[in-house]
């Protein structure tokens, strides 16, 4: 496979992961934040870790007067000129897959086709206005239909497995980034490690990965810091937990180099293979010791370290030079 075709399937899913992501997170927020607000707790603060999670404060600072819900919820949603926002990620998507139209199927070409045209459209807007939890969940729901369709209908071949590998790189740094966004609240005066409030933000880091139902299933009690740390690190059966999507990146990454797993004959696959060793050993206990922020610090640039070995193997590419 040529290494535009991989590096455009690779970023197309990326990117979609990374529009269904933004919009949990700020559905949840909203929805936490209304329930803060009924109670009389300020949320203007609820705010501020977003933009820390997504490292964009300095952009968010150059295009907006002042930190409010209204512009930070803009700015993750329809800012053009902020390449991380809902739009961007998809008009990002759509425009990797115009490149390799011939690769992926019909279907795939017009569903992210009709989510692109829908976030540029006054519809949209009009949505968004009347209701907010209405308007993620078409984002939500759009890139999972995307996704089905590509699983339904592109040829399991190279191309999927690079889409595979991009959607489970973005699928692990952004649950690592939701549950960090707990570290970045600053729990109102007087509230306890385990009070009201921080069993509601909990609850939402749970919700933003749609992890809160699979939870209790295994955590009938309370929902504790610990414990949802050790489900969206640990769990080996969740889909959105970092230990389970790194087990998929890692079985992807040998099915594109066609090496049998514990075998590691590149860079690429003896990082990946390493860190799926280390999540599969790890402990709660060594997590906090070290401490949740570090950790996931930790992890995040580990799995940069991953998608640049990736990239430089298989999808650094230099278009020819013309002959004179």
């Amino acid at each position: 496979m040529l290494s535009r075709v991989a590096e455009a399937i690779y970023w197309m899913n990326r990117y979609i992961e990374r529009a269904e992501s933004n919009a949990r997170m700020l559905d949840v927020n909203s929805e936490v934040l209304l329930d803060f607000e009924m109670s009389g707790i300020t949320s203007v603060k609820h705010w501020t870790p977003i933009l820390s999670t997504l490292e964009d404060h300095e952009l968010f600072n150059t295009l907006y007067q002042g930190l409010t819900g209204d512009n930070v919820v803009d700015f993750v949603t329809f800012e053009r000129k902020n390449p991380n926002s809902i739009a961007s990620c998809i008009a990002s998507a759509r425009e990797n897959a115009r490149t390799v139209r011939e690769q992926i199927s019909s279907e795939m070409w017009e569903h992210l086709n009709k989510l692109y045209l829908f976030i540029r459209s006054e519809e949209a807007r009009t949505l968004f206005r009347s209701s907010t939890f209405e308007f993620f969940n078409y984002i939500v729901a759009g890139s999972h239909l995307f996704q089905g369709t590509t699983d339904a209908t592109m040829t399991h071949g190279e191309g999927w497995y690079f889409g595979q590998a991009g959607r489970f790189l973005e699928r692990a740094d952004r649950t690592s980034r939701l549950l960090d966004m707990k570290y970045h609240i600053l729990l109102p005066s007087g509230e306890k490690v385990g009070g009201n409030v921080d069993t509601v933000q909990w609850m939402g880091v749970l919700r933003s990965c749609s992890g809160l139902e699979a939870y209790r299933k295994i955590y009938v009690d309370q929902v504790a810091p610990w414990k949802v740390a050790e489900f969206l690190i640990t769990d080996d059966t969740f889909p959105r937990s970092i230990n389970f999507c790194v087990n998929e990146l890692d079985e992807v990454i040998h099915h594109i180099s066609g090496v049998p797993r514990r075998r590691y004959e590149s860079e690429v696959e003896q990082l990946s293979g390493r860190l799926h060793a280390d999540l599969a050993f790890v402990d709660v206990a060594t997590i906090f010791k070290t401490g949740l922020h570090q950790y996931l610090d930790y992890i995040q640039l580990r799995l940069i370290d991953i998608a640049s070995a990736l990239t430089k193997k298989y999808c650094e590419w230099q278009v020819p030079e013309e002959k004179v």
